[in-house]
């Protein structure tokens, strides 16, 4: 697997159990590289502000990214720029830990494995950033125009196609129209 475009490392011997702020951002390059991995038009900005501390659990990091994107419309491919702002509360845990089954109720954390690669481990501040990024953006960005578009196409929209427009277009021509 090659290595992260936006990577941060937090060396595991550095992270005690009292909560230190981390402030990254990425580069030109970094963006530019990540706008192609997650298929965007552009990534313009992304940063992140993490508290981490060492628990009796693992490395816990807590805090948000911010970024601005730009999309593609999937219909127009017109650029749709969107900001996104989220909250990230990640536990990491040791390899071993992480195979382990455990129940987890909806306040729990999300788990990521620590990469315990050289220099005896850490963890990957960039990364977890820009999963979390990509996980907030819109999967279907629609532009104004898509609708318009679509119809134009002859593409039926859900109102038309589902049991409700089956229904209108009984109707229709039952009362001749």
């Amino acid at each position: 697997m090659s290595a992260p475009e936006f990577s941060r490392v937090e060396r595991l011997d550095t992270i005690g159990g009292e909560e230190r702020m981390v402030a990254i951002a990425a580069t030109a390059e970094e963006r530019a590289a990540l706008a192609q991995r997650f298929a965007l038009v552009a990534v313009e900005r992304l940063e992140a502000e993490v508290a981490i501390r060492r628990t009796g659990a693992g490395i816990a990091a807590k805090g948000v990214v911010r970024a601005e994107v730009v999309q593609a419309c999937g219909v127009t491919g017109d650029p749709l720029p969107e900001r996104v702002e989220e909250a990230i509360d990640l536990l990491f845990v040791e390899p071993a830990e992480a195979e382990d089954e455990v129940e987890l109720d909806e306040g729990a954390l999300d788990t990521i494995e620590i990469d315990m690669g050289k220099g005896g481990g850490g963890i990957d501040l960039g990364e977890a950033a820009a999963e979390t990024m990509a996980l907030a953006l819109d999967p279907f960005p629609r532009s104004p125009r898509a609708a318009a578009v679509l119809k134009e196409a002859g593409v039926l929209s859900e109102e038309e196609a589902g049991p409700f427009g089956a229904l209108a277009g009984l109707k229709a021509k039952l009362e001749g129209k």
